[in-house]
């Protein structure tokens, strides 16, 4: 499966731990990542600055869904159930 190009659920539903450039104490679950710009699409992508959690993440249909609000749903869901 390949990236939904603009739908950002990934930089938004989870937490991420890892240094974030500009978020250094990474960011929490359901806030944007700094490096989302407005079209969704991931500043740093490419970049060795890129969290190695964030490029290492692949999409699947049962954790992106069918669209970019399932994504944001399913993602937020996996959050919740993994800190539970």
């Amino acid at each position: 499966m390949e990236c939904r190009l603009g739908c950002g659920a990934c930089c938004i539903a989870p937490s991420i731990s890892s240094v974030i450039p500009g978020m250094p104490d990474g960011k929490p679950a359901g806030v944007r990542c700094i490096q989302l710009d407005e079209g969704n699409l991931c500043r740093l992508f490419g970049s060795a600055l890129r969290p190695a959690v964030c490029s290492g993440f692949r999409p699947m249909a049962d954790v992106c869904g069918q669209s970019a609000a399932q994504a944001l749903t399913l993602l937020a869901e996996w959050e919740r159930v993994t800190l539970t």
